[in-house]
């Protein structure tokens, strides 16, 4: 069996599993419960100064009857810092193996951030991340994500952070920001170990067209909130992805945002991540979850003779480019299966009113009907694909070219030599 030990800039968990700081690592018996379960590791729900959350505070956006966005105006922990102090240290005497991570948030005060580290190191923890990506509440107060859209504010407070700190330290990123890698670069310049993204993005989850209320509401007024699920996955991915491949980058990274089952996890890790945060899954469906992710990374990478996850990390972060960087004179065509279709015409819509009008209704000689591609005018887009309720009836076929590779700064490149 691989070995699922990971190591994320000095701190070690038993797993890549990690609950990220959220509601589901807001006590003590939660995340006790959780590495009964099997995870990892977890980062504490964020510690502070005391705040006072409000309800209503979650809101959920559905399609086909399953959740796939998830917002949510709640704050950071609501707790006294000794009650949660008192916890952590004795989450960590029963597991000592595994990793516990502290999320710190504190106004910009470079004493009042040398004692909340000290505080909280006291407990024994193994890491700490530094919470500047909350877009609520905390921002507001000139924290969370005002400071991670700053990265002269990252850099200095990272800084402070690591004046103190005896043990690693994550700095987590905002993605309510132009580009990620300048706020990592940052976190780097300021001597971070690590980095997490990403946090919550910006939004407003719906308004109740009956009563006219923001969803959700408190008391009749709403305000932005913090959007994670699987909606938010392929944004994640392309923010640690850019972060893996940025030479002034340089860090581990802890993969956060839309994490649900273990195929995700993979995606993530071949893309940079060597851990992995869930939050939203672990919330609609509980901590076993964890359970089938053990499982499924487990055989992937049995399957492939792979010995420690930690191989796979980053494996695909090459192949990610610029679209400047890609071949040309590659091409696609789409191709129906005629025994697995169901004739429905959604791909004939799609490309008929959307797309390259390439997909015909043929009449065959029994008087039925049947879907075929005209590839010389295909263009290997995919939306037919995409838009087939049958998987593997359409699939993208390669079709072979004499024409050499030619990406579009070589084409350039070419024409202005000619010149």
């Amino acid at each position: 069996m691989a070995d699922l030990r990971i190591n994320l800039g000095g701190i070690q968990a038993p797993n890549p599993f990690w609950l990220a700081s959220a509601p589901p690592t807001n006590t003590g018996y939660q995340v006790e419960r959780a590495f009964e379960a099997g995870w990892g590791g977890a980062v504490w729900k964020t510690l502070g100064d005391p705040i006072i959350n409000v309800t209503s505070r979650f809101a959920g956006l559905k399609y086909n009857g399953q959740t796939v966005g998830f917002n949510n105006i709640e704050l950071i922990t609501d707790r006294p810092l000794e009650v949660n102090l008192k916890e952590m240290k004795e989450v960590k005497r029963k597991f000592p193996n595994h990793a516990l991570v502290a999320s710190l948030m504190m106004e910009p005060n470079r004493e009042k951030w040398h004692e909340l580290v000290k505080a909280v190191e006291d407990v024994g923890v193994d890491g700490l991340e530094l919470n500047f990506g909350c877009p609520h509440g905390m921002a507001e107060r000139g924290m969370g994500s005002a400071v991670g859209q700053q990265p002269e504010l990252v850099q200095q407070q990272t800084e402070w952070v690591k004046e103190v700190a005896q043990t690693p330290v994550i700095v987590k990123l905002t993605p309510n920001i132009t580009d990620i890698r300048y706020t990592a670069r940052a976190a780097k310049q300021g001597g971070a170990d690590a980095v997490s993204m990403i946090n919550t993005i910006n939004s407003l989850m719906g308004v109740d067209i009956d009563t006219w209320n923001p969803i959700p509401h408190v008391d009749g007024k709403g305000a932005h909130g913090g959007y994670c699920g699987p909606a938010v996955k392929p944004i994640a991915l392309n923010m640690v992805a850019e972060c893996a491949r940025d030479s002034q980058v340089n860090l581990p990274i802890s993969g956060i945002g839309g994490i649900s089952n273990w195929r995700d996890v993979v995606e993530f890790m071949l893309m940079g991540s060597s851990s992995i945060q869930v939050c939203t899954a672990a919330m609609l469906y509980g901590f076993r979850i964890v359970e089938d992710m053990i499982e499924g990374l487990s055989h992937y990478l049995d399957e492939r003779g792979i010995e420690s996850v930690m191989d796979i990390v980053g494996k695909s972060v090459t192949r990610y480019s610029e679209w400047g960087n890609l071949n040309l004179n590659y091409k696609v065509v789409a191709r129906i299966d005629e025994q697995s279709c169901i004739n429905c015409n959604r791909c004939h819509i799609a490309c008929e009113d959307t797309s390259h009008q390439c997909i015909d209704i043929v009449q065959m000689e029994n008087g039925g009907e049947k879907l075929v591609v005209r590839e010389e005018d295909c263009v290997g887009c995919n939306l037919c694909s995409i838009v087939c309720p049958i998987e593997d009836c359409i699939t993208m076929v390669e079709i072979p070219t004499v024409q050499p590779p030619l990406t579009w700064r070589e084409r350039t490149a070419l024409m202005n030599s000619a010149q």
